[in-house]
């Protein structure tokens, strides 16, 4: 699905541009375009490896992660925000879902905590970008102390965390009133943030969960199961695209968001709230990551601190790959599956090939450059 802006005002230059049927239909081929010839190319040098069917599936789960993180990260770039923290936010679900299982939570309970926790960083996020920052500082102040508090007791850390975060709260708002911040210093912060409290969790080590508490989640992302030939994991992705797709379309909140990242100014001259579809924005979107952490969890059967590094770049680049613009207001959801598709191609492509890691890096990092290079000319 491809979202454009509504009109030439909202969009602008670009807004005439966008609704040429030809123009629309060059930007959603585009992506498959580069899919193909990427496939193609490391088909004819890698050879069997790379073609066998067993490689192909795997591709396909390796996509489900980076995919479904890009699919939220597509909704929060189209809204005119950015989002740094996918890694972590992943890699901190991991460690949620892997120390709810080995408390003995169910894999529901588990995927519920890992997702809910995300979605409470994307509302904290939110806070933060459209100016309500002392309660999220007011709850991490409350945090620190509660952590250092519980040495004594958990009723006592609970008793000084809340004290501290009522206290730095009411603080905080007479002295800083409403402070809007940059959405990419404020995730760039949250990425140094939750990645510490990820390792915080267990100690700088993985948790690894018995193979009885994992349950069903072992066969969310196992080549041997699924529906037919299709991993479970790829069903996921898959259904939480249509969702989203289904959202941006056909909701009002989606038609907010397009608005919003178009021209926020217009948006809030023609009754957008805008502050709360920032919010509501930075919560779908980060819950997103929430999922793709959980799919994460069942690839590697444990809860990995130090897992997803690097993601950030690669699930902005496969939305900007899939047609998102970074100015706002333009995305595309299919598209933004055919841009994880293609780093993931490129990763594994690299790999049979026998190319060290550094080449590999060095060519994702050329695709992210060129991507962010091909939205600038398109504006």
């Amino acid at each position: 699905m491809s979202v454009v802006p509504p009109d030439a005002s909202a969009g602008g230059s670009d807004g005439r541009i966008a609704r040429s049927p030809f123009r629309r239909i060059v930007r959603l081929a585009a992506p498959f375009a580069g899919l193909a010839v990427a496939w193609t190319l490391f088909a004819v040098l890698a050879g069997g490896p790379f073609l066998s069917i067993d490689n192909q599936r795997l591709m396909l789960l390796q996509t489900a992660v980076v995919g479904t993180a890009a699919v939220g990260a597509t909704i929060i770039i189209i809204s005119g925000g950015i989002d740094l923290s996918v890694g972590s936010t992943i890699a901190i679900v991991t460690m949620i879902v892997a120390l709810l299982l080995s408390k003995g939570s169910g894999p529901w309970l588990a995927t519920l905590g890992g997702v809910g926790l995300a979605a409470v960083i994307g509302l904290s996020i939110g806070w933060l970008v459209i100016g309500h920052g002392a309660w999220v500082l007011g709850l991490g102040a409350g945090g620190v102390v509660a952590a250092f508090a519980w040495r004594w007791g958990g009723t006592t850390a609970l008793a000084l965390g809340l004290a501290a975060a009522a206290g730095a709260t009411f603080v905080l708002r007479r002295r800083l009133g409403r402070l809007p911040l940059s959405p990419f210093i404020v995730t760039l912060g949250m990425w140094g943030a939750v990645r510490g409290l990820a390792k915080g969790i267990g100690g700088s080590q993985p948790i690894y969960p018995s193979l009885e508490a994992r349950g069903w989640l072992d066969r969310l992302m196992s080549l041997t199961g699924g529906i037919g030939p299709v991993p479970i994991g790829v069903i996921v992705l898959v259904a939480t695209a249509l969702v989203a797709a289904a959202m941006l379309r056909y909701t009002v909140l989606g038609r907010h968001i397009v608005a919003t990242g178009s021209n926020e100014h217009a948006a809030r001259l023609c009754g957008v709230p805008v502050a709360r579809v920032k919010l509501l924005t930075y919560v779908i979107g980060v819950a997103c990551a929430g999922i793709a952490g959980v799919l994460q969890f069942s690839f590697l059967t444990m809860g990995d601190p130090t897992t997803a590094g690097g993601y950030e770049l690669k699930v902005i680049a496969a939305a900007v790959i899939g047609g998102a613009s970074l100015a706002g207001g333009e995305g595309s959801i299919v598209g933004a599956l055919a841009g994880a598709l293609l780093m993931t191609v490129v990763d594994n492509g690299c790999t049979k090939m026998g190319l060290d890691n550094w080449v590999q890096e060095t060519v994702t990092g050329a695709i992210i450059v060129a991507a962010v290079a091909v939205d600038r000319l398109r504006r």
